[in-house]
């Protein structure tokens, strides 16, 4: 990255990032943290007794997208279903709490998509899914579509389909929302899940990892930029997509289309990549939304998920610490 590129993104964090609007579309989750010690077994059976001393949740799923886009500073839309229930009430609760406007949250599910994972020390002893896969009601997509056209009408920068393969993102949603942007000119990305790819046809920006790339090919793709593109190529021919970002690990990331570029990783000691993804379509959207570059907005995405790799579990990067990494890089060059 180049001093102008992050002096551009940094004007971009300082000064107008709190006009972006995004709107994300798809399936919510809430992620629940137990942690305890282990000191004993039970008596009632061979397994050990974890002492709870504290809790946290956090936003999964799409939520976590919406998360990243609300501590980046823009104006951050939600669209998905939850269930009448306790962990959905607790959602709402943490998607208040970071600002994130939750109309679009509606009662679609019979239960809220919740994992729950129960640590004992530093390590991960269980996790719990409560989760329905079945596609949402008709009714209830209804009443998403509807919400849908308020928000693009409004005027928003972009729109995200954050699809987790919980039944939220049918094709008859997905195909609605596409439609609609395109309408509108505005970019629409999709960060896909399964091997349904029709329902994107049609999106400005498809963004698999590796794997998912090679899924959805029927086939095992090397982690090498010839093949990659190859591939590229088959996805936004075969699926009428503009271009296809793919996140290649410790290889950085790579865009096909009208443009190619490859960002090589940003080196950090890397702890979890789980919430990565989310993290770089946050970003990017962020800044495709706002009219940077396709290379200063993939820059910029790339700086957050290496912010987010360093942490432990599903992490949402704040607009300082993107700052702070981008400022360290001037005051040392």
């Amino acid at each position: 990255m180049d001093a102008s590129t992050k002096a551009e993104i940094i004007d971009f964090l300082e000064n107008k990032v709190q006009d972006c609007k995004i709107l994300v579309i798809g399936d919510v989750m809430l992620d629940r943290y137990f942690y305890g010690n282990v000191t004993r077994i039970s008596p009632e059976a061979p397994v050990p007794v974890n002492c709870i001393d504290r809790k946290k949740d956090t936003l999964g799923g799409a939520a976590n997208v919406a998360h990243n886009l609300a501590r980046l500073g823009c104006q951050t839309y939600l669209a998905g279903a939850i269930g009448d229930d306790h962990h959905g009430r607790l959602l709402i609760r943490e998607l208040k709490k970071q600002g994130i406007n939750t109309k679009g949250i509606i009662l679609g599910r019979e239960k809220t998509t919740t994992k729950v994972r129960v640590l004992g020390g530093h390590q991960q002893m269980m996790r719990l899914d409560f989760e329905e896969t079945d596609s949402i009601a008709e009714n209830a997509e209804h009443e998403l579509k509807t919400f849908i056209d308020k928000i693009i009408d409004s005027g928003v920068n972009a729109v995200i389909i954050s699809d987790y393969g919980k039944g939220m993102c049918t094709e008859e949603l997905c195909q609605y929302a596409i439609k609609k942007c395109e309408e509108k000119s505005m970019p629409i990305l999709v960060d896909p899940k399964g091997n349904n790819w029709g329902k994107y046809r049609g999106a400005s920006y498809i963004t698999p990892n590796v794997k998912e790339a090679g899924e959805v090919l029927g086939r095992k793709l090397p982690n090498e930029t010839d093949s990659l593109r190859d591939a590229a190529k088959e996805i936004y021919e075969k699926y009428a997509v503009d271009s296809v970002m793919i996140t290649r690990s410790e290889k950085g990331i790579s865009i096909f289309g009208d443009t190619e570029i490859t960002i090589p990783t940003v080196a950090q000691e890397v702890f979890d990549v789980s919430g990565a993804g989310d993290t770089v379509i946050s970003e990017f959207t962020a800044g495709i939304g706002a009219d940077l570059s396709i290379p200063t907005s993939i820059e910029m995405a790339n700086c957050a998920a290496g912010i987010e790799v360093s942490k432990l579990g599903t992490y949402a990067v704040d607009k300082e610490e993107v700052l702070a990494a981008l400022k360290q890089w001037q005051s040392d060059i």
